[in-house]
């Protein structure tokens, strides 16, 4: 079984504007450890008092709950000052920041690979007479692999057999990919077959998942991933784009719960305010959401057009868009949801309108549905005594807005232009015109409501209902629109009409 390292809270909180505070890093780590991960790098030593504090409440929540040895600080080889922070934190394992490519050691140390191997062989010693458990980055190890491999391989030659639980590789500036990943793990791997090898991805190509696919096949027995793929520049590999590959490509059982993910993910989202890709594999809002009608049509046809990354899995549903795309299948599908049933000729009528609504707006949703078939099924054209044909709204600053109203009225056309304190007023001023030149009494307006949907976007759709009184009797009509002053006219049409046969 691959080992699974969450490093969320320590290499995910350097992405940039990204600090948890105490209660979130301990919120994490819990929902964490109970969806699986087998261990969890929560700080780096020595930041400052405040992260000192939030290390020894996860310490002494994790040692109570039977958990302490699944915490990891990163420290660094200086003298012991980060093993006595660790310690004093109550934690028991440090991965110790080393040189992994010869360039970091003569250029960042300005020291030998001797002299930096004395000091790391020191820190170990010290570890060990403290009683903590020592893991060990090769920063850079990437590029030491590409540029200055003597180097590596001198330092795994000299510090193989120290007391060192995992040796973890890190590509620390992103720069692999598949091909040399699995080159340089499988060399690694072949060279020093009794140590324990982490890989630890960046995602500045977009590779990170595919780079830990090839160093699993490579034979690697640990992975570094992070919550949403959090991380400095372009991330670290995405926890659950990597289970599903462990899981689906390579056929390899990991203890994470699937079902989680989506739970874990968006409380990560909400305590770092980092938004996730609406097409993030696994977690985006969109990526269980079918859009083209052809699609849910497959669906309802043996699942045509499903893979094996189902929804429920991952503690989701699958959704079906509606919009311009959507076709009968589409719509079916939301309608089936909401236990509500069309015979075919009402569901044409629903489909077209939801298609003309997506030719106007971006987003309907399911919340949408029951107001459109309401609005459709209760519409007769055909029986239409009174009909809006055409208006135009001009709205202008410092100036009244005006209304152009066309409408035919038992067989008849009828044009006027008024101005009003707003656009709807305006509106109904011209209407009020052609009804005092027909004779034709009109019912007042008692009350004036906008509604959005439940659950509904701002940008989809709005029912205005209006109170009308005409001769002692209330009434109201509703009017289904993406724009409020377009459902109020459809509402005023439909009141025309019900006064005709009053």
């Amino acid at each position: 079984m691959i080992e699974i390292m969450d490093t969320t809270l320590r290499d995910g909180e350097q992405t940039s504007g990204v600090s948890f505070s105490l209660q979130e890093k301990l919120s994490i780590t819990r929902l964490l450890i109970e969806m699986g991960i087998n261990r969890l790098e929560i700080a780096s030593a020595k930041v400052s008092e405040g992260e000192f504090l939030t290390v020894q409440k996860i310490a002494n929540w994790a040692k109570g709950a039977g958990h302490l040895e699944k915490l990891e600080i990163l420290g660094f080889v200086d003298n012991g000052i980060s093993l006595d922070w660790i310690q004093s934190a109550g934690c028991k394992t440090i991965n110790l920041l080393t040189k992994g490519s010869l360039k970091h050691v003569t250029e960042q140390l300005r020291k030998t690979p001797e002299q930096h191997l004395a000091d790391i062989t020191r820190d170990i010693n010290r570890a060990q007479s403290m009683g903590i458990t020592v893991n060990i980055y090769l920063e850079d190890w990437s590029n030491g692999m590409r540029n200055s491999p003597d180097y590596v391989f001198f330092m795994l030659d000299e510090l193989k057999n120290l007391p060192i639980k995992r040796f973890m590789l890190p590509d620390t500036l992103g720069v692999l990919n598949p091909n040399n990943t699995k080159e340089f793990c499988t060399e690694v791997l072949t060279r020093y077959p009794d140590n324990h090898f982490d890989f630890h991805a960046h995602n500045d190509y977009d590779l990170a998942v595919a780079n830990v696919m090839a160093a699993v096949e490579a034979g690697i027995h640990g992975v570094h991933v992070t919550m949403n793929g959090l991380g400095e520049r372009a991330g670290n590999a995405p926890l659950p784009s990597v289970i599903a590959v462990l899981h689906d490509q390579m056929k390899i059982r990991t203890s994470i719960k699937e079902d989680m993910l989506n739970k874990v993910s968006r409380v990560v989202e909400t305590y770092s305010g980092q938004n996730i890709s609406s097409n993030q594999p696994i977690i985006g809002e969109n990526v269980f959401t079918q859009t083209a009608g052809i699609h849910a049509d497959g669906d309802n046809k043996n699942n045509l057009y499903y893979n094996e990354l189902y929804p429920d899995r991952f503690g989701r549903v699958r959704e079906y868009a509606l919009g311009k795309l959507s076709g009968k299948a589409n719509i079916k599908k939301n309608i089936e949801a909401l236990g509500i049933e069309l015979d075919e000729k009402d569901m044409i009528k629903v489909t077209n309108r939801v298609i003309e609504l997506g030719d106007r707006k971006e987003i309907i949703t399911q919340e949408d549905l029951p107001f459109i078939i309401s609005d459709v099924l209760n519409t007769n054209e055909n029986e239409k005594k009174v009909k809006i044909l055409s208006y135009s709204l001009v709205l202008s600053k410092g100036l009244h807005p005006t209304a152009t109203i066309q409408m035919e009225i038992d067989g008849k056309i009828y044009e006027q232009t008024a101005s009003g304190d707003g656009q709807y007023h305006a509106f109904s001023q011209a209407l009020d015109a052609i009804y005092k030149k027909l004779n034709k009494s009109r019912p007042v307006l008692t009350n004036y409501k906008v509604i959005i949907p439940p659950g509904g976007k701002t940008d989809a759709l709005v029912q205005t209902v209006i109170s009308w009184n005409f001769n002692g009797t209330e009434f109201k009509t509703r009017g289904l629109d993406a724009d409020q002053t377009e459902a109020a006219i459809k509402a005023t049409e439909k009141m025309l009409n019900i006064i005709e046969v009053m």
